[in-house]
């Protein structure tokens, strides 16, 4: 459950990622180099979350969550004094959808119909096997199951 924190602004500047884990919180401070995130020395609210707090006296941040180096999720508009809070449980959503490329913002109608929730709560490794489809009126609906799973 290791990921990468960072923080960015209108203007399209970044921070450099940071390591985070559950319990930590980040705060976006001023120095004399400018603008920079920093691992807090308070925990977050919760030890599943991760915080990004906004710590500048004026500028609204994003805060920006990543996974094996790719955008997990960003929360948008983080004014000072605010704070943006990630919580990610061990559970997986799939579904079947067209139209959809990595790394780009996913509409609610897409969303919805990715309706199978899978969770992987002390899962060390498992198969997930897929069936049904067709076509004609002999089509069946997708279904998402594990097979050979394994306990941690």
């Amino acid at each position: 459950m290791s990921y990468t924190v960072s923080a960015s602004d209108a203007w399209g500047n970044y921070t450099p990622q940071l390591d985070a884990s559950n319990g930590q919180t980040f705060d976006m401070v001023k120095s004399t180099s400018g603008d920079h995130l920093e691992l807090s020395s308070n925990p977050a609210s919760s030890p599943t979350e991760i915080e990004i707090r906004n710590d500048l006296q004026m500028g609204s941040i994003n805060g920006n969550c990543y996974k094996s180096g790719k955008l997990l999720a960003t929360i948008t508009g983080i004014a000072p004094g605010q704070k943006a809070v990630f919580e990610f449980k061990p559970t997986i959503w799939i579904g079947v959808v067209s139209q959809v490329e990595e790394g780009e913002v996913m509409n609610a109608a897409i969303l919805s119909s990715i309706n199978t929730q899978i969770s992987l709560l002390g899962i060390a490794s498992a198969d997930i096997v897929m069936t049904g489809g067709g076509a004609g009126p002999s089509a069946t609906p997708f279904v998402f199951s594990l097979q050979n799973v394994k306990m941690a």
